[in-house]
């Protein structure tokens, strides 16, 4: 039979169908980062009070200033309390000013916020402050539970059901429930909300790049990944603005689901992957599409290549997904060397985003400057992944990255542009292997379970985002302490890539064997080729 890559180096290996599939799988990346909007864009301790209008019963004429010195008690640097207020009497206004009150209790009616820098946030709108402040961390380990378990969902699904509907129906997730947490009347139907987009977020961002990449030839196949994360640094850059003139979360909330409701009427005629169909055995559906990719790319497709295409017999041996996998001990060492990296890259990047607001310079420039900072790395990581390798490219990127995360804790507190400009660094290595692990997962591992590594490998990744909140809460004890933790565990994960394989210019392996044999294969095939050049140049003399 034909090899896939036979296929597509004869209909097209990156033509006007991959391109328009690539833009159309790729554009809702562009939409993603503002899901993030509600647990970054927050003051975790904004400017407030308690709410003390009882004491206007005993006289409406009194001064905002005369109010608070009346009703707050006050700190020892001579503040107003955040957190505490003057139990509430039922005197007449001359015996309080007369007397004073002394019984303290906390904040019975809620608080009165500053709004200088945000209209409304989810710390401001669900009071999540004084002995309600750590539910902030709930929130944001909530929203990165719920990607993790949307990976672990709609990988093996995607096994199962197609590459296709694996991305529709978490898309699908992502546009009903961004429009409900925007409505959300209480912080526990929030929590709910915000977990189900995850699933929504973490099934989709898994798939579409693999719907993506599985009808890019070997010659531009990490730009299937690439320009899914350049699309999602571009991003960044529109979130910055966009908080910058929405300062409030939910209407935030329900801008965002408009793009996505555009984008929900096309998604639908999104064409299936062709090598999956072949994998399970539905020839003529796969024949079709080949077919309809010819027309479109504007290239004839010979009767004999379709004729070649027949059901892989061989490919029924290898269903046994994670089973297989963890059998094979040389595919168990690619699995667990890459997932480690992968962890590590998404818990450094993490803890750097839900610190954006704690870098000492305005937070809206900060985001800027991390969405900014990213374009490079993705366009840069296209070039470099053909020119370098993914094995260097990996390597380098995770060393680098933790290097400079280290760095942070040589520099004083106080200097917030030389910490700004080292997170900064450090986020764009980091992203930069994320994009080199996309592309690698899915050049290791053979189509019968390419997507159940694809999906326990994002589960690695999303489960560094999900301990992110918890490690950054760990800064109380001491500020260094996150820092050391995912600095030094990205700088292990590194060093430990070099027990992986290159595979660059390398077909997708279609079996267990051939993943296994990734160096060997790509010998014998080169071997093959200068062995037929040199009986042709003797056949012509």
């Amino acid at each position: 039979m034909a090899d896939f890559g036979e296929i597509l180096r004869n209909v097209g290996e990156f033509g006007l169908f991959q391109k328009v599939t690539l833009f159309a799988l790729c554009f809702p990346n562009l939409i993603l980062p503002f899901h993030f909007a509600s647990v970054f864009f927050i003051q975790s301790d904004p400017e407030r009070h308690c709410n003390t209008d009882w004491i206007l019963r005993a006289d409406p004429n009194l001064t905002t200033e005369e109010q608070l010195n009346l009703t707050l008690p006050r700190e020892e640097d001579g503040t107003f309390s955040r957190c505490r207020m003057f139990k509430p009497v039922e005197w007449n206004i001359s015996d309080i000013k007369e007397h004073g009150l002394n019984e303290t209790t906390g904040c019975r009616d809620g608080w009165v916020y500053s709004k200088s820098l945000y209209q409304a946030t989810i710390v401001t709108d669900f009071d999540l402050v004084c002995d309600q402040a750590s539910l902030l961390e709930v929130a944001q380990t909530v929203l990165m539970a719920g990607i993790l378990i949307g990976c672990l969902l709609f990988g093996p699904f995607a096994e199962s059901f197609g590459r296709k509907r694996a991305a529709q129906i978490p898309f699908l997730f992502m546009l009903i429930f961004t429009v409900t947490t925007g409505l959300c009347p209480s912080f526990p139907l929030y929590l709910v909300s915000q977990f189900l987009l995850g699933i929504g977020y973490g099934g989709y961002r898994l798939n579409g790049v693999i719907l993506a990449t599985e009808w890019i030839g070997m010659s531009r196949r990490s730009w299937g990944a690439c320009v899914t994360q350049l699309f999602g640094a571009v991003g960044q850059c529109v979130l910055a603005g966009m908080i910058y003139f929405i300062r409030d979360w939910r209407l935030a909330q329900l801008v965002t689901a408009a793009p996505l409701a555009v984008i929900g009427v096309y998604i639908w005629f999104i064409p299936e992957s062709a090598r999956w169909l072949l994998e399970r055995g539905r020839v003529e559906e796969a024949k079709q599409l080949i077919t309809k990719v010819a027309a479109i790319n504007k290239r004839p497709v010979s009767q004999s290549l379709l004729e070649k295409i027949v059901q892989r017999e061989a490919a029924t041996e290898q269903k046994g997904g994670v089973i297989t996998l963890m059998k094979s001990a040389v595919l168990r060492k690619y699995f667990f060397t890459l997932i480690l990296g992968w962890f590590s890259l998404n818990l450094t990047y993490y803890c750097l985003s839900f610190n954006v607001g704690n870098f000492g310079l305005d937070i809206f420039v900060t985001q800027l400057m991390f969405g900014l900072t990213e374009l490079p790395a993705h366009i840069l990581c296209i070039w470099l992944l053909e020119a370098l390798g993914r094995k260097v490219s990996l390597m380098s990127t995770l060393l680098i990255g933790g290097f400079l995360c280290l760095l942070i804790l040589a520099v004083p507190q106080d200097n917030a542009i030389a910490i700004t400009a080292l997170a900064t660094s450090g986020r764009f290595f980091t992203n930069w292997a994320g994009s080199v692990c996309n592309v690698y997962v899915q050049e290791l591992f053979p189509t019968s379970f390419r997507q159940t590594a694809s999906g326990l490998g994002s589960i690695a990744s999303r489960a560094g985002g999900l301990l992110a909140p918890l490690l950054n809460a760990l800064a109380v004890y001491h500020w260094a302490i996150p820092t050391i933790i995912f600095s030094s565990v990205t700088l292990i994960s590194g060093a430990l890539g070099f027990l992986l394989p290159e595979t660059r210019r390398k077909e997708l392996p279609d079996s267990t064997d051939e993943a296994e044999g990734n160096r060997k294969k790509i010998n014998l095939s080169s071997k093959y080729e200068s062995n037929e050049s040199s009986q042709s140049k003797s056949t012509k003399l």
